[in-house]
């Protein structure tokens, strides 16, 4: 581990406001320096620290500065909005370590928000039809997760939710279950004051929370485990 959390610099959040305000590519390389030392660095060593925390509690999370972080660069190919920088700064961590995987942690530090979350975010096609398939067929455990989730005061979010049954459960009448089958993704947030950004205790208030929602990684590792590979030709 190259470094060790102290918290983000006291300049971070004005960096942003500058940054939103300004939007030129010319701003931001005369305050490069800034955004390393304030967000960059601080990042790099948020994820650090908490990929060896989570690997001590054997949470099967892990990242690290140069693969976890996201670009403050926006893709601006194909988008209206032509603005060259976002106006936060993001990280993930996942079980081998890369962004390409499901059932991860996720840090987001902004104007828009900041927040922690554990997220099996967009899942796959036979991935997201053998967790619906989960809460029809073995609901027992489904309301044993949201009960161990509500234990450790959180709750399944219902962005992007769909507003009808996807097809082959209709009939899944229980209120509890068919809302949950109409999710797209399955994910607990934790929301972070932006106050207490600059403090050590940041990580330790981040490991807290994905303690508290490791069951949803377990719920999804279990089913992930009996998802039969596609034979390749």
């Amino acid at each position: 581990m190259t470094g060790t959390f102290t918290g983000f610099g006291q300049k971070a959040i004005p960096f942003l406001k500058a940054l939103d305000f300004h939007q030129s590519r010319e701003w931001f390389q005369e305050n490069r320096d800034l955004f390393e030392s304030e967000l960059r660095e601080p990042l790099g060593n948020l994820v650090e620290t908490l990929s060896e925390r989570f690997g001590a509690v054997g949470l099967g999370l892990r990242g690290d500065r140069k693969k976890s972080l996201f670009r403050i660069n926006r893709d601006v190919r194909f988008s209206k909005d032509k603005r060259p920088y976002t106006t936060h700064v993001s990280a993930i961590l996942s079980p081998d370590g890369t962004k390409m995987e499901q059932g991860v942690f996720f840090f987001r530090l902004g104007l828009d928000a900041c927040f922690a979350a554990v997220a099996w975010w967009q899942p796959e096609t036979a991935m997201l039809q053998a967790m619906r398939r989960s809460i029809e067929t073995k609901p027992e455990q489904f309301r044993k997760l949201v009960a161990a989730l509500k234990k450790g005061k959180l709750e399944l979010g219902t962005q992007d939710a769909m507003k009808r049954m996807p097809r082959g459960f209709e009939h899944v009448a229980e209120p509890d279950l068919s809302a949950a089958i109409r999710n797209r993704h399955f994910v607990v947030r934790q929301e972070v004051d932006p106050a207490f950004i600059h403090a050590p205790e940041l990580a330790d208030a981040l490991v807290d929370f994905a303690k508290r929602a490791r069951p949803l990684l377990d719920w999804g590792r279990a089913i992930q485990g009996t998802i039969v590979p596609v034979a390749q030709d």
